[in-house]
């Protein structure tokens, strides 16, 4: 299953019953990596987010970033047009191949790493003033320990006042209240759906349908707000804020997704 040349997923007789950490490699196929694109739809989306996590970087004086979760490299491009040193990673080879691509159509070179978050440290060498964790990423680890690895791992791989961005879906609002979405800020492309076909405790089972008529499946575990934010302070980060559809303030059941700004150390 994991030859680059194939063209289905796989999620054996029981779909609801794929809930391993691993199995992301065999979701990101080459034909999906290919498709990413259009669901996320870069120009709608780098209008609706603005220069949000530019600012929020600039703001803190911070420079030298790794994007831990590259995917097709919309986020490490932004960045690198704004001028930030960028490390792009992603466990998943494919992905990285087609960032290093887009980055190339817009005249960029990316500096590419693939790794396993669980053991970013031993690929990823060197600190970093930040890390970014986005596109709702940090969703694929259905394991707590895991979690609490990776966060571990990114905690050691910044630097003594450094900064970890991460976001996550409201899954809040999708386990209490059932799923809306208006796709206005992350999941742009407007001739295609993303939304699930099943929400438990712990499995969000997503279909994304593309305007060919192909379809394609994510599982991920349903992380609440408060769970992620308690794992951030486990681990050691000192200072979480937590912006809802990049607002300060906001309604818990209305944004489509939240963005945690983790501190490594506390200061006003």
């Amino acid at each position: 299953m994991d030859d680059i040349n194939q063209k289905q997923q796989d999620f054996g007789d029981n779909p609801l019953e794929t809930r391993k950490t691993d199995h992301y490699q065999r979701e990101y196929v080459q034909t999906f990596v290919e498709k990413w694109d259009e669901l996320i739809d870069w120009d709608a989306r780098a209008e609706s987010e603005g220069h949000f996590f530019i600012d929020i970087l600039k703001a803190r004086g911070k420079h030298r970033v790794l994007d831990v979760a590259t995917g097709t490299g919309f986020h490490s491009v932004q960045l690198l047009k704004a001028g930030f040193d960028v490390t792009s990673a992603d466990g998943n080879a494919e992905m990285l191949t087609k960032a290093f691509e887009n980055a190339r159509e817009r005249n960029l070179v990316l500096h590419t790493a693939h790794a396993d978050w669980r053991w970013l440290n031993k690929d990823v060498h060197g600190k970093f003033d930040a890390i970014i964790c986005l596109g709702n990423s940090f969703t694929h680890l259905f394991d707590e320990n895991d979690r609490r690895r990776a966060l571990a791992e990114f905690y050691a791989a910044l630097k003594w006042d450094g900064i970890l961005i991460l976001d996550q879906r409201n899954y809040d609002g999708m386990l209490d209240h059932g799923f809306s979405s208006k796709h206005k800020y992350y999941y742009c492309g407007d001739q295609v759906s993303a939304e699930p076909e099943h929400i438990d405790d712990g499995l969000a089972r997503f279909c994304y349908s593309f305007p060919d008529g192909s379809q394609f499946h994510l599982n991920m575990f349903p992380l609440r707000k408060a769970y992620t934010r308690k794992l951030l302070t486990d681990v050691g980060f000192q200072k979480i804020k937590t912006y809802g559809d990049f607002q300060e303030t906001y309604q818990e059941n209305d944004p489509d997704f939240f963005v945690h700004v983790a501190e490594k150390n506390y200061h006003e």
